[in-house]
């Protein structure tokens, strides 16, 4: 009982560093025409995604999407409130939470490889993101699709250098300190068999 409250609390804080991450990675914003700002806090879902995984990567998006919901200045721009969630960036941040699970569930599908981080991170982290964000954006606006999508090639290299970023950190990150992925080292237990 006691080990499964030690998880759950260390899985509490997994997610509560994650969030802040996407927080602070959005003070770092470049505005745009169009209402969708470059922003570094896809990298920050990129990182959530591949390091704690196709659980816990969505609620540590959730969690920053709840605080902007209640009017906290979250977003890029310090933006918040419940109108972010009707605006031009609003398919983003619901493709957020897909991209998180989608990078989680490629990375780690199995051995945590650049590979497969790589992979994860441009299908999670920009076309899935994309899917959602960009025939919302159109909708909004009253654009077209096309030309909505021709206008988001604006944002992919930066996607692509901060994808390789997040590959880069969170391959370091899984060699330098196992646990922020959830893997425990477990001493050795003595076998003491009864005769």
């Amino acid at each position: 009982m006691t080990e499964n409250r030690t998880d759950l609390g260390r899985d509490l804080g997994r997610i509560a560093v994650f969030a802040a991450l996407i927080v602070v990675f959005g003070m770092v914003t470049v505005p745009l025409p169009g209402g969708v700002p470059i922003t570094a806090q896809t990298l920050g879902v990129m990182l959530a995604g591949a390091v704690l995984g196709p659980r816990r990567g969505p609620l540590a998006v959730l969690v920053v999407l709840a605080l902007a919901a209640v009017g906290l200045p979250v977003l890029a721009g310090g933006r918040g409130g419940l109108g972010v969630f009707v605006g031009p960036t609003a398919g983003y941040l619901v493709g957020w939470v897909a991209g998180a699970l989608v990078i989680g569930l490629i990375v780690h599908g199995g051995r945590i490889t650049w590979w497969r981080t790589a992979l994860g991170t441009v299908l999670g982290g920009i076309l899935v993101v994309y899917l959602f964000g960009i025939p919302v954006q159109a909708l909004v606006l009253g654009v077209d699709l096309g030309p909505t999508a021709l206008s988001s090639l604006a944002f992919l290299p930066g996607d692509l250098l901060k994808a390789a970023a997040a590959t880069a950190l969170t391959l370091a990150l899984r060699r330098a300190y196992p646990p922020a992925f959830g893997v425990r080292s477990f001493a050795p237990q003595s076998s003491a068999h009864a005769g």
